[in-house]
């Protein structure tokens, strides 16, 4: 018994010297963490990349990020390693995530929370190409993420627009809809929802 608490007061002393130096390291974190978003248009979500500078305290021996959907709630926990870039991904689409970073020594002993970084994970939008096919017909290609449903609409003016149909983007990313009633119309304009 004894020995462990030798090992605990050593320790406890170890992570005293460690606190006291890197007290102001979360300062640093919180002024040098940033990120962008790294497009990924795959069912498994969307990714992000945090990237930050090494720690000026030589006995940083790598970072753990920290995130989740609620603000200083973080549900998943990343070590990083010794490196100064990371992707986080499978990130849901329309999500807002809050980030943060800690550093940790050899013995494991972690900093303070970094300042506090939200994201919000775009959606991603469809695009619409158009073409026209014999009889007067126009053939619309949508593109967009694997499995969501776009509604097509239809104006002449631009202030009354009209549903036209509604698809689901297949496997293949794009999906093309023939609007039968085009020739019925001088004009037609189309956009996606």
């Amino acid at each position: 018994m004894p020995t462990i608490s030798k090992q605990k007061v050593a320790l406890s002393a170890a992570a005293s010297g460690w606190s006291s130096r890197i007290m102001g390291l979360t300062r640093v974190l919180a002024g040098i963490l940033f990120f962008a978003l790294l497009h990924n248009p795959v069912q498994a979500g969307q990714s992000v990349t945090l990237a930050w500078n090494r720690s000026p305290d030589t006995n940083v021996v790598g970072y753990n990020a920290y995130y989740g959907v609620a603000s200083r709630t973080y549900t998943n926990t990343i070590n990083l390693g010794n490196t100064t870039k990371a992707t986080i991904s499978g990130l849901v689409e329309g999500a807002t995530y809050y980030f943060a970073l800690t550093a940790y020594n050899i013995l494991g002993l972690e900093s303070d929370y970094s300042s506090e970084i939200s994201y919000t994970v775009p959606t991603t939008l469809a695009r619409l190409q158009i073409r026209t096919a014999p009889a007067g017909l126009v053939v619309l290609t949508v593109t967009g993420q694997i499995g969501q449903t776009h509604e097509i609409l239809a104006t002449q003016d631009f202030k009354t627009w009209t549903i036209i149909g509604t698809v689901m983007i297949p496997a293949g990313g794009s999906l093309d809809f023939t609007d039968t009633n085009a020739a019925g119309f001088p004009k037609r304009f189309y956009r996606t929802r």
